[in-house]
C-alpha cells in the first residue's frame, strides 16, 4: 500500500509540474526560487499520498466488524517502525532546510559590478533613486520610474518614510519589507525584457490597493538612452518637456486628454485644472494635501514635487496650463 501511495503521489507531482501555477520567471533569482518551490511541493505531495494511502488502508483493513463493541486487543510498539517514521521526516526536513539555505545564499549573491537602486516607500507610492545617475546640479536621479538593464545584477536598498510596506515584483519572486528607520536589501538580476507590476504586499492604510508601480527591463542600449533622456529632462524645462514628464510620472494616476492618459486613481485633470492658475497647479504638485478634490482620497505622495528639478516643475506647470486651458482661478 505504501508503494501505491508513492506511485500516486509521484504521478500527481508530475501533473502539477506541468500546470502553470506561477507567473513567468523573469529573473535569475526567480529560477532559483521556483526550483525550491517545486522540490518542496513534490516532496509534500508524495508524503501526503503515502500517509493518506496508509491511513485509508489501515481504516479499511482493521475496521471493527458490525456489532463489535470491544476495545480490541492491546497493541505493542514496533521499535523498528518507530525509528523509520521518525528518521524519514527528520531527513526530509533537514534536507529541505539545507537545500533552501543554499538556494537563498545563491539568490543573494552580489557581484562587485552590481548596480544600486534606492527604493523609497510611503503611503501610497514608490519612488526610486539611482545613485550612479547624476542629473542637474550633481544630484542623483530620483523618479517614480523603476527601470533596469537586462542581465545586470541590481541591489535594492529599501526604506519606508512612514509605516510598514513590502516591495514585490511577482515575476522576480523577490519580496522585501520596507521598514521605517531601517534599510533592507534584496538582489535581482532580470533576465526578461518587459514591464512588470510593482506591488505593496503589506497592508499599509486606506490607499494600500493603489500602491502600485511598474518595473521596466530594457536592453543595455535602450537603458542608456533612457538615462540620457532623464538627464535631458532634468536640464530642460518648457511645456514640451513638461508633457513628457507628465506622461511618465503622472499619467498612471490621472486622466488628461492632451497626454492621452487614462489614470483613475486621482481626479480627471481636464476638469480639475480647468481655469487653474500657475500657483494653484504648482501647489497641487509640491503640496498635494493642501486642496483635495471632492470624492478622492489623499493618496498623492507628500514629497511628489521632490522628484523634479526646478526647470522640470516649471515645465510641468506650463504644460498643464496649456493642456487644460489654464487661466485665472
Amino acid at each position: 500500500m505504501t508503494l501505491v501511495g508513492a506511485v500516486v503521489g509521484a504521478a500527481l507531482a508530475v501533473v502539477a509540474v506541468f500546470i502553470p501555477w506561477l507567473p513567468d520567471a523573469a529573473s535569475e533569482q526567480a529560477d532559483i526560487i521556483d526550483n525550491v518551490y517545486w522540490v518542496v511541493t513534490i516532496i509534500c505531495v508524495v508524503v501526503f499520498a503515502v500517509v493518506a494511502g496508509v491511513s485509508a488502508y489501515a481504516v479499511y483493513k482493521f475496521r471493527a466488524p458490525p456489532g463489535d463493541m470491544d476495545d480490541g486487543s492491546p497493541i505493542h510498539g514496533h521499535t523498528g517502525l518507530e525509528i523509520v517514521w521518525t528518521l524519514i521526516p527528520t531527513i526530509l526536513v533537514v534536507g529541505i532546510a539545507v537545500y533552501s539555505g543554499v538556494a537563498l545564499a545563491q539568490s543573494e549573491d552580489l557581484p562587485t559590478d552590481h548596480r544600486t537602486i534606492q527604493v523609497h516607500s510611503e503611503q501610497f507610492a514608490w519612488t526610486f533613486t539611482y545613485p550612479d545617475i547624476e542629473v542637474e546640479g550633481g544630484k542623483p536621479l530620483t523618479t517614480g520610474q523603476l527601470v533596469l538593464p537586462i542581465d545586470q545584477t541590481v541591489e535594492f536598498e529599501i526604506t519606508s518614510k512612514d509605516v510598514l510596506h513590502s516591495f514585490w515584483v511577482p515575476q522576480w519572486r523577490m519580496k522585501q519589507d520596507a521598514v521605517q528607520g531601517i534599510t533592507t536589501q534584496t538582489t535581482v538580476k532580470p533576465t526578461q525584457l518587459g514591464t512588470f507590476p510593482v506591488i505593496c504586499t503589506e497592508l499599509c492604510g486606506l490607499g494600500h490597493a493603489l500602491m502600485r508601480s511598474q518595473a521596466r527591463v530594457l536592453s543595455p542600449t535602450d537603458y542608456e538612452a533612457w538615462v540620457e533622456e532623464q538627464k535631458r529632462l532634468a536640464r530642460e524645462g518648457g511645456a514640451v518637456q513638461g508633457k513628457e514628464l507628465f506622461t511618465q510620472q503622472c499619467g498612471s494616476c490621472h486622466t488628461l486628454a492632451d497626454a492621452e492618459t487614462l489614470g483613475e486613481v486621482g481626479p480627471n485633470l481636464d476638469d480639475a485644472l480647468q481655469g487653474a492658475d500657475a500657483d494653484f497647479i504648482m501647489e497641487s504638485i509640491v503640496d498635494p494635501s493642501a486642496d483635495i478634490a471632492a470624492g478622492y482620497e489623499d493618496v498623492m505622495p507628500a514629497n511628489f514635487g521632490e522628484l523634479f528639478t526646478e526647470p522640470q516643475l516649471d515645465g510641468l506647470v506650463e504644460y498643464l496650463i496649456q493642456a487644460t486651458g489654464g487661466g485665472a482661478r
